[in-house]
Formats: structure tokens, C-alpha cells, sequence
């Protein structure tokens, strides 16, 4: 592989509250994860961090996560299957009101954390997730873990879907993420994280904590905005990369107004 995007989880701030640097994560990554005032995000913020993606060519997406700010959207809300469809369409038509104000666009949409792994393994969610989806604007593409049912959901139902690999998450032989309760669930070192993601975009497997490397299609790296030392790692990645000899490019070639 000679080329991949860089994403980052961003717009995580509301109120008083600061999360993460993402004025300068967005001058080193090609795509931004923007939440939608769920798990995270206020209008001002939204609209701040869709301005800012636009100014420098980055490619924007929504990320909707449950309404769970106290749990910042990583503790599972069992919801109904229509529920599920309810809160992404309004999240993600919420970030594309606070992107009409700027000019900018929202191409694509990633579910956050919890609602996210529980896509990864369950049809019918990652069904209503792409349901929204369409529903929303069926030019709007999907991000989705790489090997999860929200992937082969949204290309079942014809839709544009690219698949994602995590720089500082720990896998686990299933082709999911290590529970963030258990060791090996977050990888902090920069070096480590180039390192493994290099020889993964070398050879297409990805290393685990609990068996063999699996194989896993990736068009993008999402590096978590709100990690310490995220931007930190954002950088080395990045720099690594390019040394290597691979291009970080977004998936989505960003449109007259990103530019």
C-alpha cells in the first residue's frame, strides 16, 4: 500500500469544557471525525471545527455518538433499532446545519465508540446505522471498522464505504479492539505505534494480543483526538509514514469548498 488517510476524532469540546488540540491535529491529519453534541460537542464548536477543517483542505465526517456526555459515548445505551436510526440522522443533520454556516461539507459518517463496537458485531444496528445514512443524503460515505457488520452492511446496500485501522488501539484475534479495560487496549508510544503500523501496511496483517496477525482492508488510520500525547503521536505517525514511502491522503478527494 503506497497511500492511506489519517483521521482523528475531533470537536470534542463543549461549554467551558477543552478537549484535545485540534487546531494543530488538523494541520497533520486528511480527515476529521467531528462529534455532533451526543457523546461530545456544542453547536459553537461544531461550527469552529468544520471551519477549521475547510481552511486547511481537511476532509470533514460526522461523528455521532450515544447521548452520553458523563460516559463521553463509551458505555453501551441499549437502544431500539429506530432509536439507533433517530440519533444518527438528527446528530448527523445537526453537523450539517453548523456546516452550512461555513461553507464547508460533511462527506461522510463514523459512529463513535460505543455505539461503533456495537455496529462491529450487530447486523440490525449497523442496518439502522446505514438507514440514517441514506436517509440523511445517500451521497454521504460510511467509515467503518475494518471486518465489522457496519462494513458489510453499508456495501451490501450499495453505498460508499471505506474501512479503518486504529494507530493506537490493540486488536484482538476476533478483529476487534481490546476492551479499553483490559491491557493491551491502548498503545501510547509513537514509535510503537509507526512501527507496527508500518509492517501492517507492508504486509496487510495486523498484529493481536491473544493470537496470530490477521488480516484486515484499511483506507484509513484513526489516531483518537482525545488520548494524551494524541497529537504527539499524530505527528510521528505521520512522519513515519512518509518516510516509508506512503502518501497520506484523505479516501475522499476534498471538495471546492475543503480547498
Amino acid at each position: 500500500m503506497t497511500k492511506i488517510d489519517l483521521n482523528s476524532d475531533l470537536g470534542e469540546a463543549f461549554g467551558p469544557w477543552r478537549m484535545g488540540d485540534d487546531k494543530a491535529i488538523l494541520d497533520v491529519v486528511t480527515s476529521a471525525n467531528i462529534a455532533c453534541g451526543g457523546h461530545a460537542g456544542d453547536p459553537a464548536t461544531m461550527v469552529e471545527t468544520l471551519a477549521l477543517a475547510s481552511e486547511r483542505g481537511v476532509v470533514a465526517g460526522a461523528h455521532p455518538g450515544f447521548a452520553d456526555r458523563e460516559g463521553f459515548g463509551r458505555r453501551l445505551i441499549p437502544l431500539s433499532v429506530r432509536e439507533v436510526e433517530q440519533l444518527v440522522a438528527t446528530q448527523t443533520g445537526a453537523l450539517m446545519g453548523a456546516a452550512a454556516l461555513t461553507g464547508a461539507r460533511v462527506r461522510y459518517i463514523k459512529p463513535h465508540g460505543a455505539l461503533a463496537n456495537w455496529a462491529a458485531d450487530e447486523r440490525p444496528v449497523a442496518d439502522a446505522i446505514v438507514r440514517a445514512t441514506r436517509a440523511v443524503s445517500p451521497e454521504l460515505a460510511i467509515l467503518a471498522i475494518s471486518g465489522t457488520e457496519l462494513e458489510h452492511a453499508a456495501r451490501n446496500a450499495g453505498m460508499t464505504v471505506f474501512s479503518e485501522i486504529f494507530a493506537d488501539r490493540g486488536y484482538l484475534s476476533t478483529g476487534r479492539l481490546v476492551p479499553r479495560n483490559l491491557p493491551g487496549a491502548m498503545i501510547d508510544d509513537p514509535a510503537e505505534a509507526a512501527s507496527r503500523l508500518i509492517g501492517y501496511l507492508s504486509s496487510g496483517l495486523m498484529p493481536t494480543v491473544d493470537g496470530v496477525p490477521i488480516p484486515l482492508d484499511a483506507h484509513s488510520i484513526c489516531v483518537h483526538g482525545d488520548s494524551p500525547g494524541s497529537l504527539a503521536m499524530t505527528v510521528h505517525v505521520r512522519q513515519e509514514l512518509q518516510k516509508a514511502g506512503i502518501e497520506v491522503a484523505p479516501f475522499l478527494q476534498p471538495t471546492k469548498e475543503n480547498r
